[in-house]
């Protein structure tokens, strides 16, 4: 049993069961990131009665849906099924696994066309729900939500560490934290680098605060995709599967952190070894960041899809897959030097990605002499942003980048408190979900004119 953590799409679920356009809902996310918990928790929460069918553990439930999608017929036989009347309104419907029966996957469309009135949630893994050979997927149908592994906010509140949470979301100004608050926040995200966001990790460290089990969770979870890798994906590219994702620690130790495929073997290529990454991406286990040469918006459109960064989903499998000790909780010199950066750079991504959800990519000069390490899309304007392990702010390449193209603001994410130096910004790196308020923060408390200082 999962602790009663709070997430935060529950939010975003609340909404969706209030929106006047409701439709059934598809939660998708990588294996073991807590979706059926946290359907099964905002049932509970919000509805009379919550009625949840597995398709994987129940075989037999497909059968329901062979004969026709007609939902009137489904939802009593259902209700037949659990023993309990499933009614509109006041009821939810979970299908979970909704992957193992693409007639399922294909019944939402009925429902949300023919029985609005009832509310139903399906969960899949996202490699699964790609694969699931729906024989008509409800292509605008279907309302979606993405859940990744927790992010450190989410953290900070699973450990009983609120009260940090709420002392960063309310922060109005751009002053530095006091100290003391300060360093116990650098030192609650040593422990958020270890134990990760994924669910049962959080959970093993939350029941009695013993790393080398958090370890033990993280390795059984890396196991269980080793098996996904065996178990859907094509048989040729199981091994291709396994380089890629177990050397992710190295690539992200390069200088560059850039995805070499030499790295991999001598004599491997891209053409080789492509779909194998677009596997692992349509799993969410990775997240791949796009170099670009020109940052102007928007930037998909500028992405060099051949040149690009590998990171894992979570921080605390990375440091499982690299084997970092534990003692980095409380001594960071304990974690290799050739980490570090990495460690900073895949925390930030992962953040990104859970608050955000949009594409990742990076600025590369024409000759790579110079490169900043994500580059954030708001507003109509392109922020650089420069992500340092350390407490040494100093950065060419920021300084390269203002140069080029005059950006509004210039961000920087270190181990230093929240400070801004004329149009250069520094995010404490446990501070940096909350970028897109900074930067509108900074925009509205200097004039836009002003120079870049030393970067």
């Amino acid at each position: 049993m999962l602790l009663a953590m709070k997430r935060d799409i529950l939010r975003n679920l609340a909404a969706w069961k209030e929106s006047p356009g409701r439709k059934p809902l598809l939660l998708r996310g990588a294996r073991q990131t807590g979706k059926t918990y946290i359907l099964k928790e905002f049932g509970r929460a919000q509805y009379r009665q919550v009625h949840y069918f597995n398709f994987e553990k129940g075989k037999e439930l497909d059968g329901f849906f062979q004969r026709d999608l007609d939902p009137a017929r489904i939802v009593a036989e259902l209700s037949i099924y659990g023993r309990q009347d499933v009614r509109p309104e006041t009821d939810l419907i979970v299908f979970d696994e909704v992957q193992a029966s693409p007639a399922a996957l294909s019944s939402l469309k009925y429902f949300q066309e023919e029985a609005a009135p009832y509310h139903v949630a399906a969960a899949g893994s996202l490699l699964g729900i790609a694969l699931s050979g729906a024989r008509s997927f409800p292509v605008g149908k279907v309302d979606f939500l993405d859940l990744y592994p927790m992010s450190f906010a989410e953290f900070l509140e699973a450990i009983g560490e609120v009260r940090y949470r709420g002392l960063l979301e309310q922060k109005q100004e751009l002053a530095p934290l006091a100290e003391a608050f300060h360093q116990d926040l650098l030192g609650l995200l040593r422990r958020y680098y270890f134990v990760g966001g994924m669910p049962e990790a959080v959970q093993c460290y939350c029941n009695g605060k013993n790393l080398d089990d958090v370890r033990r969770v993280q390795r059984s979870i890396i196991e269980a995709y080793a098996l996904d890798f065996a178990k859907h994906a094509p048989p040729h590219d199981v091994p291709k599967l396994s380089l890629i994702w177990e050397s992710i620690p190295v690539h992200l130790a390069r200088e560059n952190r850039k995805f070499v495929f030499s790295a991999l073997h001598p004599s491997a290529r891209s053409r080789g070894y492509e779909d194998a990454i677009i596997w692992l991406e349509t799993t969410g286990l990775i997240h791949r960041s796009f170099a670009v040469e020109t940052a102007t918006p928007p930037l998909k459109g500028q992405a060099d899809r051949r040149c690009f960064k590998i990171y894992a989903l979570d921080i605390g499998l990375l440091g499982a897959l690299a084997d970092t000790p534990p003692e980095m909780v409380v001594r960071p010199e304990a974690l290799s030097s050739r980490y570090t950066g990495a460690f900073a750079e895949n925390y930030v991504a992962q953040q990104m990605a859970a608050h955000g959800g949009l594409p990742l990519h990076y600025w590369r000069s024409r000759g790579g002499k110079a490169e900043v390490d994500f580059l954030c899309e708001f507003g109509g304007a392109v922020y650089p942003l420069e992500v340092k392990a350390g407490v040494n702010p100093k950065s060419k390449s920021l300084k390269s980048f203002a140069d080029q193209f005059h950006p509004p603001l210039l961000a920087r994410s270190t181990l230093l408190n929240l400070k801004q130096d004329g149009r250069v910004l520094n995010i404490p790196l446990y501070a940096i979900a909350d970028l897109p308020r900074w930067l509108r923060l900074a925009a509205t408390s200097q004039p836009l004119h002003t120079s870049p200082r030393s970067c």
